[in-house]
C-alpha cells in the first residue's frame, strides 16, 4: 500500500506540478545558466547508491555530485536558491526519485556515503527502508542550515550533534512506521511549508 501511494502520488505530483517545475527550472537557468537541476549520489535502501535530484540552488562546483559539505556556508547560494531552499521547492524533483523507486514520500533522508561511514552500525538499521523526501527529522531540523551557519565548525556540529540526533529519529521511524503514520508526517510537513510560504 505504501509503494502504491508513493508511485501514484509521485506521478500525480509531477503531472500537476509540471508547469511549476518548468517555471522554476527556467528561472534558475536564466539567473545562473545550466544545469537547472543538481544531482548527487546518495545512499539508499540496502546501501545501494542512487542519484538524488534537486533544483540547483548554488553556483556550480565540480565534484559535488559525489558528495561535499557546504552546509552553513551560504556564499554559493543564488538569489533564487535562497527562496527555493526556504520554501523547500528545491526538493520537488525528488518526486522522480520516488516514481523510480529509489525513494519514498516518507522515510529517513538519504545521506552521502561520507556521513553513512561515520555511524555505519546505526545506518545499517536505517537503510532497511527506502529513504524519503520527508520524515520527522526533516521537520525537527527544518532550520538546520541556520544552525550550521551559526556554528564555528559546521562539519563538527553536524557530525557530533545533528547527525546523531537525526539517527535517533530515523531509528524510531523505522521501528514504528505505518501507513497512517506516514500520512500524518506528510500533513505535518505541508503545514510547516505552508507557514514559510
Amino acid at each position: 500500500m505504501k509503494r502504491l501511494l508513493d508511485s501514484t502520488s509521485a506521478l500525480f505530483g509531477l503531472v500537476l506540478l509540471g508547469p511549476v517545475l518548468m517555471a522554476v527550472w527556467i528561472a534558475i537557468v536564466l539567473e545562473t545558466g545550466l544545469p537547472g537541476l543538481f544531482r548527487q549520489q546518495r545512499v539508499g535502501r540496502s546501501g545501494c547508491e542512487f542519484y538524488l535530484f534537486k533544483f540547483r540552488t548554488m553556483t556550480v562546483k565540480q565534484g559535488t555530485e559525489h558528495g561535499s559539505f557546504d552546509a552553513g556556508r551560504s556564499t554559493r547560494v543564488t538569489r533564487i536558491g535562497k527562496l527555493l531552499r526556504k520554501s523547500k521547492l528545491d526538493e520537488l524533483p525528488q518526486l522522480w526519485n520516488v516514481l523510480t523507486g529509489d525513494m519514498a514520500l516518507v522515510g529517513p533522508r538519504p545521506e552521502v556515503r561520507k556521513w553513512v561511514a561515520v555511524y555505519p552500525d546505526r545506518w545499517a538499521t536505517v537503510l532497511t527502508v527506502r529513504p524519503g523526501i520527508t520524515d520527522p527529522a526533516s521537520i525537527v531540523y527544518r532550520d538546520e542550515e541556520e544552525i550550521l551557519a551559526r556554528s564555528v565548525d559546521p562539519e563538527r556540529t553536524y557530525r557530533e550533534e545533528i547527525l546523531p540526533h537525526k539517527l535517533i529519529l530515523y531509528e524510531e521511524y523505522v521501528r514504528s512506521r505505518s501507513f497512517w503514520g506516514d500520512i500524518g508526517i506528510i500533513f505535518k510537513t505541508l503545514k510547516v511549508v505552508a507557514k514559510v510560504l
